[in-house]
């Protein structure tokens, strides 16, 4: 059940540590519970939107079967905004990982996930990770 509790920046900032530190451990079960099953995600290495929760179970079955790996996840930059019944949490997120190839790849992006205030607890609905400017291809100029 949806409320118009207006959920306070703790337990936003607690919710979204909680992602993180499962998706940080390669946790997929502890990683998804924190996810309605309604939740859509955009990530911009993939091609489309996922729409439901059961896609990106679906997507993160495939990489973990490709040896894909987490090797360390950190948050910084941090900004929670709440109104009534949701907040927005996004900040600047580093990974590194293990491809399953024998190579790894680090990566800070930006991240948003919108929570959902569902009884006492935030259910994310929504994941948006973008790339950061400074690491979008220049071309070069002759």
């Amino acid at each position: 059940m949806t409320s118009t509790r207006t959920p306070n920046p703790e337990e936003v900032r607690d919710a979204a540590d909680a992602i993180v530190d499962a998706f940080r451990a390669n946790d997929g079960d502890r990683y998804f519970a924190a996810f309605a099953p309604d939740a859509s995600f955009v990530f911009h290495p993939e091609p489309t939107r996922l729409d439901t929760l059961d896609e990106y179970r679906t997507l993160w079955a495939g990489w973990i079967d490709t040896g894909w790996r987490v090797l360390e996840c950190s948050s910084r930059e941090q900004l929670v905004q709440a109104s009534p019944g949701l907040a927005v949490f996004s900040h600047t997120v580093r990974t590194r990982v293990d491809n399953g190839d024998g190579t790894t790849a680090a990566y800070t992006e930006r991240e948003s996930i919108i929570f959902r205030v569902e009884g006492d607890r935030l259910v994310a609905v929504h994941e948006h990770l973008s790339t950061m400017p400074e690491q979008q291809p220049t071309e070069a100029v002759s």
